[in-house]
C-alpha cells in the first residue's frame, strides 16, 4: 500500500549508479532521492521551455553579450 499523494514506480539504474545512491543515503532514502532528482529534472525541463520560447520570440541568445556579463559578475 502506497501512501496518499504516492504512485509506486519500477526503475532500472546502473548498479554503479544505485550503490552511490543508497551509500549517501541508505537503502531507506533511495525513493526520496531518485524523487528529488526527478524533481531537479522537471525544473530544468521547465525552464529549457522558457528559454526556447524566448529564443524564438526575440532570436538567439548573443555570446558576446553573455560574456560580458558574466565578467562583470565575476569581477
Amino acid at each position: 500500500m502506497t501512501a496518499a499523494g504516492f504512485e509506486k514506480h519500477s526503475v532500472s539504474l546502473p548498479a554503479e549508479m544505485s550503490e552511490r545512491v543508497r551509500s549517501r543515503v541508505g537503502t531507506r532514502g533511495f525513493s526520496a532521492y531518485v524523487a528529488q532528482a526527478v524533481a531537479r529534472q522537471l525544473e530544468r525541463d521547465a525552464l529549457d521551455d522558457v528559454l526556447a520560447r524566448m529564443e524564438s520570440e526575440h532570436g538567439p541568445v548573443d555570446e558576446h553579450e553573455v560574456l560580458a556579463i558574466m565578467r562583470r559578475l565575476a569581477g
